[in-house]
């Protein structure tokens, strides 16, 4: 018996060493063979043709829009508070406010929170861009002089001009910088950085190779930044904001209007003069340009405002 098991033994080792051999004899030369092998393709699909660039999708179209503004027309809200102390939110329309009460609620919000009292307060407005059908204003850049400043800073604003009293007059009126084509030069080279640009027209021809550099604030006459009064133009630019719709919100636009500080009729004042410079970019035949609006400080949550006593009316003819 034992003779039996050790003879079974040996036939069971000699079969093992035969297997590992071969398997080794076997196995390929480079280890990555197998890989490459694995990695091979029999088969190929056809390459797409390249597609068009979809539209970027947050773009809204002019019907989408439309639409939007007719909801917002339709809303109801409410004309006072409501009765009860506590009450759920979500069963009451949004409250409208007059100006002068919103203001003074961000006032009071201000003293309650124990924020900073000389925040600032700013104004955010939906426009009604559609011109009729299919059709929607495009975005705008604009620069508003408020009649009551709250930025401390003056805009260094460059005067293009190759006449030599012209320069003397920008620079005697507060102009950063005045000249003609060597000013060009030195905004191509980044040597001066201006916040505004202003020019003459006899000099706009020479202005072309800065178009590209300056986009929207390369002077233009829409813009009120061509012109021959040049004390004028300054005035407008060295204490003016810009305001631009929202590239991405193509009917939305926000703009800071005045510091929490002011007097409540300086706010006011600010807030018309936004409202009136907005509202130039549309016909008024058209219907009304700003159809929502809320203000607001830095640090409180959106009033929804009655906005149609502050809207530019359409002058009518009496009949004779």
């Amino acid at each position: 018996m034992a003779a039996a098991v050790s003879y079974l033994r040996r036939v069971l080792m000699h079969h093992q060493r035969h297997s590992l051999s071969k398997i080794i004899y076997q196995a390929p030369l480079h280890p990555c063979s197998l890989c490459s092998q694995m990695s091979s393709r029999h088969f190929a699909t056809a390459v797409k043709p390249a597609q068009k660039k979809k539209k970027d999708p947050k773009a809204k179209s002019s019907d989408e829009i439309k639409e939007e503004i007719e909801k917002i027309k339709s809303s109801v809200y409410m004309e006072g508070d409501p009765e009860d102390d506590v009450y759920l939110k979500r069963l009451y329309p949004r409250q409208m406010y007059e100006v002068e009460k919103a203001i003074h609620l961000l006032k009071k919000f201000q003293i309650l929170d124990f924020t900073y009292p000389k925040q600032g307060v700013y104004l955010d407005l939906t426009l009604d861009v559609t011109l009729g059908k299919k059709k929607k204003s495009e975005p705008f850049a604009s620069v508003v002089s408020f009649p009551y400043p709250f930025v401390s800073e003056i805009n260094k604003v460059a005067v293009f001009t190759e006449n030599a009293s012209e320069i003397k007059i920008a620079e005697e009126n507060g102009a950063a910088f005045a000249g003609g084509a060597d000013l060009v030069q030195k905004i191509l080279d980044d040597e001066i950085q201006p916040d505004f640009y202003v020019a003459v027209p006899e000099i706009m021809q020479e202005l072309n190779p800065l178009r590209k550099k300056l986009k929207r604030r390369f002077p233009k006459l829409n813009r009120n930044s061509i012109g021959r009064d040049i004390p004028k133009m300054l005035e407008l630019f060295k204490t003016g904001q810009e305001i631009k719709v929202d590239e991405e919100k193509e009917n939305f636009l926000n703009a800071k209007i005045a510091t929490l500080d002011m007097p409540d009729n300086q706010i006011v004042a600010n807030m018309k003069a936004l409202i009136n410079e907005v509202c130039k970019h549309k016909a008024l035949s058209l219907g009304p340009f700003v159809v929502r609006a809320f203000l607001r400080s830095s640090t409180s949550e959106g009033l929804l405002l009655k906005i149609d006593p502050l809207l530019p009316k359409v002058e009518t003819k009496e009949a004779d």
